[in-house]
C-alpha cells in the first residue's frame, strides 16, 4: 500500500512540521528549510514499493499483413495497450508465417487468418495455446470440436439460421447476415467504427471486427486472470468467458468453439434487423443461431 502524505492546511505563519514530528532547526532559512522537506520526502518515498515490472504479453497472428483481419487485430492490441498501461502489461502483437513459428514465439493466444486445413494443423502444433479462428465460416471445423480452436467468426449455419427467422417474419426479405457493419451504433459500437475508421482509413468488416474481438477478449481474459500463460486463458476461455464485443450481450464459448453472438440482418448494405429474430425466437437465444453443441 502506497504512503499517503499530510497536505492539510496549517495556521498561517507557523513553520511547517513534516509527519512524524520532525521538526526543522530554527537556524535554517526558508530556501534550506525546503530543500530539508524534499530530502525527507525522499526517504519516505524510498521506502515505498517500486512500481510493477511491466509483463509482456505475446499474441501470434498467423496470417496475411494489411488485411481486414490483421488491421482488426492491430485494432485490438491498441486498445489493450490502451487500458494495459495501469496493468502494467504490455501487449504485442507478433505476426507469423507458420504454425511452428507462431508457437515459438511464447504467445497466450494465436489469432488466425488462414484456410481450414491450415487451422486444424495448427490447433494441432499448438496444443494447449488457445486459436482463434477469425476468417474461416466452415460448419466442419465447429463440428471438430477441438479444445483449443475457437472461432470468433459466424459459421454459415448460424447465417442460415438467421435469415431464416429473419424470412419467417419477412417473407419477402433479401436480407444478408453479417457479424458487423460500419453503421452499427448500439452499444458503444459506434465508438469501436469511429476508432478502426480513424485508424486505418477505411470501415470495419467482419473479419475486421472477428479478429479485433479475439484479441480483445484474449486480453480481457490476461488481465482478468492476472496471467499470461496459455493454459489458464485456455481453461478460461472454455469456462469463464462473458464477453460484450460491441455488442450488447454477453457472449461465450460453445463446446463447439463457436462464439455464441448476435447477427445483423442487411439489406441493400443497410441495417434492418438483428438475429436471434424477436418475435421467433428469444433475443437472448443465442443457441439458436448455429450448431447449438458437439455432434455425438
Amino acid at each position: 500500500m502506497h504512503a499517503s502524505i499530510n497536505t492539510s492546511l496549517r495556521p498561517a505563519g507557523k513553520p511547517m512540521t513534516p509527519a512524524g514530528g520532525l521538526r526543522l532547526p530554527p537556524g535554517i532559512n526558508r530556501v534550506s528549510r525546503r530543500d530539508a522537506i524534499l530530502v525527507w520526502l525522499a526517504c519516505i518515498l524510498a521506502t515505498l514499493p517500486a512500481p510493477a515490472q511491466t509483463t509482456t504479453v505475446r499474441i501470434g497472428f498467423l496470417g496475411t499483413a494489411d488485411t481486414d483481419a490483421h488491421r482488426g487485430a492491430r485494432q485490438g492490441i491498441d486498445e489493450a495497450n490502451a487500458q494495459g498501461k495501469f496493468l502494467a502489461l504490455r501487449y504485442e502483437l507478433v505476426t507469423v508465417e507458420d504454425a511452428s513459428q507462431a508457437v515459438a514465439i511464447g504467445p497466450s493466444g494465436i489469432v488466425a487468418a488462414v484456410s481450414p486445413l491450415r487451422l486444424l494443423k495448427l490447433s494441432g502444433d499448438a496444443a494447449g495455446i488457445p486459436v482463434l479462428n477469425a476468417t474461416a465460416p466452415d460448419d466442419e471445423l465447429r463440428e471438430e470440436c477441438r479444445g483449443n480452436l475457437f472461432h470468433t467468426i459466424p459459421s454459415h449455419a448460424m447465417h442460415e439460421d438467421a435469415l431464416q427467422q429473419w424470412r419467417r417474419k419477412n417473407p419477402r426479405s433479401q436480407a444478408l447476415a453479417r457479424a458487423w457493419h460500419p453503421d452499427f451504433k448500439k452499444y458503444a459500437a459506434a465508438q469501436l467504427n469511429r476508432r478502426y475508421g480513424e485508424a486505418f482509413g477505411r470501415a470495419m468488416t467482419d473479419e475486421a471486427w472477428a479478429a479485433w474481438a479475439a484479441v480483445k477478449l484474449l486480453s480481457d481474459t490476461v488481465a482478468r486472470t492476472g496471467s499470461a500463460d496459455p493454459a489458464i486463458a485456455l481453461e478460461s476461455m472454455q469456462t469463464d468467458l462473458a464477453f460484450d464485443g460491441q455488442k450488447g450481450i454477453g457472449m461465450s464459448f460453445r463446446d463447439t468453439g463457436q462464439l455464441r453472438q448476435p447477427l445483423l440482418l442487411v439489406e441493400n448494405d443497410e441495417i434492418v434487423g438483428e438475429a436471434p429474430v424477436r418475435g421467433i425466437v428469444g433475443i437472448t437465444n443465442l443457441d439458436s443461431l448455429g450448431l447449438p453443441e458437439c455432434p455425438k
